[in-house]
């Protein structure tokens, strides 16, 4: 069970406090973000919504693998919460995509290359 943010402590304390956003040490999600305008913000993009020769493919991790979703509302619904998490910021954000790991076939490579390089094209500098 993931624990709740304070966002008392997460919003308005300083580097001082281990619960402030300045640690990282708590994350959020798309849907106890919705509707907050954040200065900075950083999504982490996974291999859920990758994109791929086709156009962008929507999974799912299910006990040891990725499954495809293939009905258009659970889709839909994945596109969403991306778009909600990539328009929290008003000032800047940080986009990480996880490198693969050969040796880890949860986090292969080629679930996170070509979405790296399509991020990349469409003008996102790299850090």
């Amino acid at each position: 069970m993931r624990p709740k943010i304070d966002p008392v402590h997460w919003f308005l304390h300083d580097k001082d406090d281990v619960r402030s956003s300045y640690h990282l040490e708590d994350v959020d999600t798309e849907f106890l973000v919705q509707g907050l305008e954040l200065d900075w913000a950083c999504v982490v993009w996974d291999a859920d919504l990758r994109h791929g020769k086709t156009g962008w493919q929507h999974g799912e991790f299910v006990g040891a693998r990725w499954n495809r979703i293939r009905k258009l509302p659970r889709q839909r619904y994945l596109e969403n919460a991306y778009r909600v998490l990539l328009t929290r910021a008003r000032q800047g954000m940080v986009t990480v995509v996880p490198q693969g790991d050969v040796n880890d076939p949860t986090r292969r490579p080629e679930l996170y290359d070509a979405t790296f390089e399509f991020l990349g094209e469409t003008g996102m500098a790299m850090l």
